[in-house]
């Protein structure tokens, strides 16, 4: 644990994390219960919340499970209130919950164009909406996982750029009309991180691998922990006058951009007169 967060950050507080049984959202979750926090899962399959919760209660803290789909705003709705009514009024909410794969615009449905907005986009937009009600304010801190496709655009990721930009600008928004309320609202936007699901995909052969890595001018992927100290920093009163920021975590890449196999897209032939 770095230095800078030896002392408990979140004593007395209570978290809740879409997308929180696994990856990132998973290490931030254990983050924030190793800093005094209890924490509130929410995700689609109730077995991996349970036994991620109870990794988070082995490190002391109040944990529990809650399956809802983000797309889905009842239940979604139902989900928060009973986070709510186990753990007390929610201190910080993070929007975790993503989909992602690898397509090109001429080769992805609508559908699956869709799917992907509607679980980064949509998703957050009803998690912040239907969590607000629930939040203890003012002093509340909301924090969007974006991802550094808001601002680089990548071949093969039309769907994940389109939405982690809509995430970005909805973050801004709520920083604007919740600010008066105490609400910050700010959005953490990884770049390449290892042992995740997302990398998986986008990097599956060594060869892709060192292509990423050789754009990034630290010259290595993120730990996921590292994310995670992000997300303690943008939750604690170290940030209490934080709001609206989109703040990458990316060991520099996005100064050279995402790079983004070209060749993958099919070429079309050019109409005749």
């Amino acid at each position: 644990m770095p230095e800078a967060f030896a002392e408990k950050q979140l004593a007395g507080k209570s978290a809740l994390i879409t997308g929180g049984g696994s990856g990132i959202n998973l290490a931030i979750a254990k983050r924030f219960a190793s800093h005094g926090a209890n924490v509130s899962l929410v995700g689609r399959t109730k077995e991996k919340l349970d036994a991620a919760a109870a990794e988070l209660r082995a490190l002391g803290a109040k944990a529990g499970g809650y399956a809802a789909d983000v797309r889905d705003y009842d239940a979604l709705s139902a989900a928060i209130a009973s986070a709510r009514s186990d753990h007390g009024l929610i201190d910080i909410i993070v929007c975790g919950a993503a989909g992602n794969f690898p397509a090109p615009v001429l080769g992805m449905s609508a559908n699956g164009f869709k799917a992907v907005v509607d679980i980064d986009l949509l998703g957050t937009f009803n998690t912040c909406r239907a969590g607000f009600e629930h939040l203890r304010r003012p002093g509340a801190s909301i924090i969007n996982v974006s991802a550094m496709q808001a601002v680089s655009p990548m071949a093969m990721q039309a769907h994940v750029c389109a939405a982690k930009a809509g995430v970005d600008m909805l973050t801004k928004c709520l920083a604007l009309e919740w600010g008066s309320e105490g609400v910050r609202v700010n959005s953490i936007a990884p770049g390449a991180v290892d042992d995740t699901e997302g990398m998986a995909r986008l990097a599956p052969t060594p060869e892709i691998r060192e292509h990423y890595t050789n754009m990034i001018p630290l010259r290595r992927f993120a730990q996921k922990d590292e994310v995670a100290d992000l997300a303690l920093f943008l939750a604690s009163v170290a940030a209490k006058f934080i709001t609206g920021a989109v703040i990458l975590c990316d060991g520099g890449q996005s100064l050279t951009g995402l790079g983004g196999r070209l060749s993958s897209a099919p070429k079309r032939e050019t109409p005749k007169a």
